[in-house]
This record gives structure tokens, sequence and C-alpha cells, in this order.
């Protein structure tokens, strides 16, 4: 494949080159940032919306967006996702800096207008919570808000869907009052079919595709080698976790906390059925140039500008995604039988929502799934990139110790298998590829800085709190102190069985053995019959007195890390209780000693959903 790329998706935007020279009427600027895509995808959605207004949109990811542009603008739309522990997305880490500095003055924005749109998930405590902290930050420097914030709820039975298409009617409303439509100009009817974001045509004749991976020309990104993959549950276990490692011959830099960003493929035989089931087999290996034409739409990542339908399913676009309501829409563009054309009609009417609920997203239902059964839907080639999500990279917490593992990288992950409402067995894409690669095989793994930083000062005792899966940074941060000849370091750990799923128990009892870790741990499906089950808060409330020690007397720090479920709450009502009991402190007190804790950078979560 040819590597010169078309986009990417944090420069899906125009060049700041031309920002200054085109404050026209009818322009504003969408700022995104996001974990999983979904923000860029809602920033797609909006910029399409003001393209049907005839207004201009430059639509940036935050960090690819200079922060110091943003006392030039006037209006600006901010989507923001939220992680499930509160975090800010990586992505808007230097905007939020900038913005959270004490010598801003309080007018700085006086002459911005703003509208935020958050993504979260209500189950969570901190729902929404950038977008809300984001919102407060701007209009206390003066920033006016042009519409009331918007939240999208992933517990709401029509997803984000069921907060976002009220919102955007708002938001087009206000948009219609500021940039009125000059005589003679109607907007966009919604439903109709928007220009593709692409062109693709035929190579010319004598294009050579080279396999020279996009990757190796991003300086993030370094060759790997897999020297090992085991499986580290017991084989009769319902669930397989993994222990990954990879050697390099680069000399590989990275922090305990840091994460390993990598690129998966979709199997051949899934890409196979179907490039068959659209249609696309018999040109799927025929050489493609691909052309951008929409400066507004993003792109996947490393995208080459010729390549082939085969290797764009593969690697850049995701068949095996739930699909969103955007995906719907245009599918009734492309459907050619009556009875399917009527079917995608009812799911986009407002009483239809829930029936496409049922049908997608309940179930879990794939794109390649729906499109088995829209059989009549014939998708032009040009709007491949419109239709189907991009596939995007996954994210692993690193966990390993580059000092202790000079040119080598450890991963601990869980292979994702379950079975749907409707008992259709699913995998997950990358963990999949994963788990089927062997000793010798090679990848292209980035890194990204995680949320988690180590104490000034080494000597200052850290408490890891990481059950199951989220033992992998734990494990980086305790591999990276006793390298460097630091043993104040407690851990607790929480699985089901010790015979089962006590991942790296053998490294953790050495440790324990030579005096260099405190160990703790909760084997919750171990307990005799009909006797309550122990997890690792449980251990934290027994252990309370030392735990207070290390907290009040010696400024612990403490990290926390694994599933957003009921785990980090659970955890911090423990500190709190310890606090309370050990600490002499009210309730209230309690809480705000924590806060400062988490102010201080004392007190870390490290959770996913």
């Amino acid at each position: 494949m040819t590597c010169s790329s078309p986009s990417s998706s944090s420069s899906a935007a125009v060049d700041h080159a031309e920002h200054n020279d085109e404050h026209d009427e009818r322009t504003l600027t969408i700022l995104y940032a996001t974990e999983t895509g979904t923000a860029q995808d809602v920033a797609d959605r909006l910029a399409r919306l003001c393209r049907s207004l005839h207004i201009r949109a430059r639509v940036h990811s935050m960090d690819a967006y200079p922060p110091e542009e943003l006392i030039n603008e006037t209006l600006v739309i901010f989507v923001v996702s939220t992680t499930g522990s509160g975090h800010e997305p990586r992505a808007m880490i230097p905007l939020w800096n900038m913005l959270l500095r004490a010598d801003l003055p309080e007018d700085l924005f006086e002459d911005l207008s703003f509208a935020v749109f958050g993504l979260g998930d209500s189950a969570y405590e901190k729902f929404c919570w950038s977008a809300k902290l984001l919102s407060r930050r701007l209009a206390s420097l003066g920033a006016s808000e042009l519409i009331a914030r918007g939240e999208g709820d992933d517990q709401h039975e029509m997803g984000i869907d069921g907060a976002l298409g009220p919102w955007m009617k708002q938001l087009a409303a206000a948009l219609t009052e500021i940039f009125p439509l000059p005589n003679g100009i109607e907007p966009e009817l919604p439903d109709a079919l928007p220009p593709s974001r692409v062109s693709i045509s035929d190579a010319q004749p004598g294009s050579q595709l080279t396999r020279r991976d996009p990757l190796s020309e991003d300086d993030v990104y370094h060759l790997a080698t897999v020297t090992c993959n085991s499986r580290m549950t017991a084989h009769d276990w319902n669930q397989d976790v993994r222990h990954f490692e990879f050697s390099f011959k680069d000399d590989i830099q990275y922090m305990p906390g840091d994460v390993a960003v990598i690129h998966p493929e979709a199997l051949p035989a899934d890409v196979e059925a179907f490039l068959s089931c659209i249609g696309y087999a018999n040109v799927a290996d025929d050489p493609v140039t691909i052309q951008r034409v929409l400066d507004d739409q993003s792109l996947p990542d490393h995208l080459p500008t010729t390549t082939t339908l085969r290797e764009i399913f593969t690697r850049y676009l995701d068949i095996n995604a739930v699909p969103r309501r955007s995906f719907f829409e245009l599918l009734k563009h492309f459907a050619r039988d009556e009875l399917e054309i009527e079917k995608l009609g009812e799911f986009l009417s407002d009483e239809g929502a829930y029936e496409m609920y049922e049908y997608a997203q309940r179930p879990r239902r794939t794109i390649r799934e729906v499109l088995e059964e829209f059989r009549s839907v014939r998708i032009p080639r040009d709007y491949i990139f419109d239709v189907f999500p991009p596939l995007r990279p996954r994210h692993f917490s690193i966990s390993s110790s580059v000092k202790a593992n000079p040119r080598s990288l450890h991963l601990c992950i869980a292979i994702i298998q379950y079975k749907t409402m409707l008992k259709v067995p699913r995998r997950g894409v990358c963990t999949t590829w994963l788990a089927r690669l062997r000793p010798g095989d090679q990848l292209w793994i980035g890194f990204q800085k995680g949320f988690i930083t180590l104490p000034p000062n080494p000597k200052t005792p850290v408490i890891c709190i990481g059950p199951g899966t989220g033992i992998a940074p734990m494990r980086s941060i305790i591999q990276e102190r006793i390298h460097d000849g630091i043993y104040e370091n407690t851990l607790y750990f929480g699985c089901r069985h010790a015979l089962k799923d006590h991942h790296y128990g053998k490294e953790w009892a050495q440790y324990a053995s030579e005096g260099k870790l405190t160990y703790r741990v909760a084997f919750s499906r171990d307990g005799p019959e009909g006797v309550a089950r122990t997890y690792v808060q449980h251990l934290i409330r027994e252990d309370a007195s030392r735990i207070w020690d290390l907290l009040g007397k010696r400024e612990a720090w403490v990290y926390i890390s694994g599933s957003s479920n009921k785990m980090p709450a659970a955890v911090r009502a423990a500190i709190q209780q310890v606090i309370v009991n050990e600490g002499g402190k009210t309730e209230e007190e309690a809480k705000e000693y924590i806060v400062k804790m988490e102010r201080e950078g004392r007190l870390t979560e490290e959770c996913w959903s």
C-alpha cells in the first residue's frame, strides 16, 4: 500500500495556517476529545448539521488544536467523553491544563459563545464529569453558553441518541438565529443523502501496493516481536486471561501506568464473508486510490492513499461494531427492497426508536449481521467511510517496568468472549486477534501517557488496589519500585479462586517472602458455603490501623485500578471509613480528606468499563 495518508482523525480539520484567514461570518469550530471514538462520531454528525445550514465547521481533535487559539474563537462546540472514573480524555489534557491556569483573567473569553455535549454513563458517580467541569470553567472565564449542556447517557434505552437528537435540534435553532440563511438559500433536508467524505477510484495502471505498514512512519509506534503468549487462568476457568511479552530492537521508554496502543485486524474469514455479503468479493483485491472530499469529516488514522477494499475492511473499518443510528440513516439510502426501506424508515422514526434499540443495541447485533439481513443494500464504495465506523486502536495498561525489563513490554489481557441475549457468541476484535499471535509474530505497538504518576519522593509508601486485570498497572508500579530498591509497597488483589484466576500469584508471594511487598489477597469464592464473600474493600477495613498509619502519618499514595463497576466506590468507602474510625474525623471531614488526596495526586483511579 502507498503510505502517504489522505488524513487522520487528529488532523481531520483544515490546517491552522488557514485558521486566521477564515473567520468569516458563517464559520464555527468543533473540538472533540474521545477515548473510544464516540465523541468523534458526534463531532462528525454536528459538522454535517452545520453543513446543512450552510455553516462551515472546522473540526479538530483537542490534542491537535493549539490551546492558545481558543482566545481567537467566537463560537465553539465542544464534544467531550468521560472515562468511568471521571477523568477527562487524554486528548483534552493540553487544553484543560491551559484553562486551569490560575493567572487567566475572568473576562478572557468574553467574546466566546460555546456549547458542550458530554458523553458518559449514569451508572457511574461522575457522569459526564469532564463536560460539566468544562462548562463551568469556560463560564467562569467570561464565555457565554449558547444552549444548555447536553449529556448523552449510555444507560438510556436509545444510548447517546436519547439526548443527542433533541440537543441537536436546539443547537440548529440557536445557530439559525446567529447565522440566518441568506435570501433564496434553504437548509438541506435532514433526511437527504449527504455527500461522501472521500472519493474512491481504481488505482492507475501499474500502481504498486507496498507492504510497508503506515504505522512504521509514526514515531509513536515501535516494531514488537511476540516472545510470550500464555494463559494465566486455569484451562477449566470461564475467563481466558493472557500474559503477553513483547521484545523491541528500539530502546523503548515508558513509565508505570502508561498505556500500550495496539491496532487490531479483523479475522480473514470474517472479512471474506463480509465482502461476499455486500458484493465486493470480486474486486476486494484490486488497488484503489482514496481522495479526501470533505474536510469536516474524519477518517481512520494512518489510512494510506492507495490500498484495497480487503485491506480497508481488515484494518481500518469495523464490520463487527454495533451500529448507531447514523448507520441506519445512511443505509436507508442504499436499500432497494421496498420492505427493507420501510423497516429502516420505521427504525428512524420517533415511534420506532425503541424498536431500533431492541433490534440492534440491546442484543448487540453487529453491522455485519445487519447487512446479512438487509440483503438489498448496495453501498457505493465512495460511502464506505461514512457508513462504517473506524476500527479503532485498543489501549491496554502496561504491566511491566522498562527498568526491570529493558526493551520489553508485558501486558495482562482478558480475552473477550461472551454470548448475547440471543445466545450468539461474541469475540472481542482485538483480544481475539492478540490471542492468536505466536512467538516470533510481529506487530506495531504505540505508547501513550497514562493517568498514574509515582510519588516525587520514592521513599513514600504506596498502596495499590487492583483486582482482576486491574493488576496490570499495579504490577508496573511495584516492579519499578522494587527495581529501585524501594520496598514500602502494599498490594491488595482480588479474584474468585486461588487456583483459577490468581494473576501473578507466585510473583507476589516471592516479593512478600523477600520483604519487598505487603500482599493481601481476597478469594471471593473460596470461603465456606453460606459465609459472606470477601472482597478487597473488606481487607482494607480489616487493616484499618495500618492503612491509617500509611495514609495519615506517612502520606502514602493510593492507586485503584480495575473495572469501573462497584469496586472503585466500595474501595473509596472503605478508605473513608478507615479515616473516620482510625483518624478520628467526621464523615464530612473524611470525604474532604479523600478529595484533598485526589487534588494532591495522592489518590489515582485508573478504571475502565
